[in-house]
């Protein structure tokens, strides 16, 4: 019992400092892609831009949430131990990453009334270099995400890990977009793009209220 949590606590320490570097990485490439898809004219990019920030978000509150159970491990105040901090934290990110995903449906719709100009080249260049960032998190996250096992779940860092998983997504369907839309001149793609990364931004953000909100009320499996 001692050994199962000495290994749960190491694990968790882990997750914290690849969760920072994740976090730094992330908040990088969303502030060049939000700024080019601006200069660009990309709903695409943008979309992936302001995906990338709503995880920024939801890496801060898993961070956030590390630090508080470490700081909370020996303290007495919670009943059943500071663990769910992390879940809270989980079904909190969840949130805004729903709210996110309806900003995302309501831009790219209005770019259907009004489109814009897209700088096709530009915006391809930044939405690879996204991509490359999301695949170097999700190298930097899967190693201890494969360390864990049923007893040792953490639900927190398995949220923010399944984050990254679809923003990696979110930035293929970009790039397609763009490179389908300067081949043929579709511009009105891009923003079909933007309201399908919009609703799997949503689907996302309602699957993990849903895993959340169990943890948190006690539901039995």
């Amino acid at each position: 019992m001692h050994n199962e949590h000495n290994h749960h606590h190491k694990i968790s320490l882990e997750n914290e400092k690849r969760t920072l570097i994740v976090i730094l990485l992330t908040l990088i490439t969303m502030i060049a892609e939000v700024i080019y898809g601006y200069y660009t004219n990309s709903m695409a990019l943008l979309a992936d831009g302001y995906h990338m920030g709503c995880h920024v978000l939801a890496l801060g509150l898993t961070y956030a949430a590390y630090i508080l159970v470490r700081k909370y491990s020996n303290s007495n105040i919670f009943i059943n131990g500071p663990e769910k901090i992390g879940t809270l934290a989980g079904y909190t990110s969840s949130l805004f990453l729903g709210l996110s995903g309806i900003y995302i449906i309501f831009e790219a719709v209005s770019r259907f009334i009004n489109p814009l100009v897209i700088k096709f080249d530009e915006a391809i260049l930044i939405a690879i270099i996204g991509l490359i960032v999301n695949s170097a998190c999700i190298l930097i996250m899967e190693l201890n995400h494969k360390k864990e096992n049923k007893k040792t779940t953490d639900y927190n860092f398995k949220a923010a890990y399944y984050h990254i998983l679809a923003d990696a997504l979110t930035s293929i369907l970009a790039i397609l977009a763009l490179v389908i839309g300067k081949i043929f001149t579709i511009v009105y793609l891009d923003s079909i793009i933007g309201i399908l990364g919009g609703i799997l931004v949503i689907k996302w953000a309602i699957g993990l209220i849903k895993n959340t909100v169990k943890i948190l009320i006690d539901v039995k499996n």
